[in-house]
């Protein structure tokens, strides 16, 4: 699979790790269980709503100071930048 999500610390590297999952899917788009965009979108939505579960069941606090509204512009931006 792909990179450590955990290892990303910069702007560049979360590049990198989308880059890093683009490559995944386009070879072993069959082995994941969210393989088309509409699907995927909705496990997001899904797994960002239960991220405090998540957390605590991995022994981690949900980060509070991350950039929410970058990732939102991310996602946002990706459906009409060339």
């Amino acid at each position: 699979m792909t990179s450590s999500p955990d290892r990303v610390d910069s702007r560049e590297a979360l590049a990198s790790f989308v880059r890093s999952l683009h490559r995944d899917h386009a070879d072993n788009a069959a082995s994941w269980e969210n393989a088309d965009l509409g699907d995927f979108l909705e496990a997001l939505a899904a797994w960002i709503d239960d991220a405090g579960g998540w957390h605590r069941n991995a022994g981690r606090e949900l980060p509070v100071d991350g950039d929410w509204a970058f990732f939102a512009r991310a996602l946002s931006a990706a459906a009409v930048y060339e």
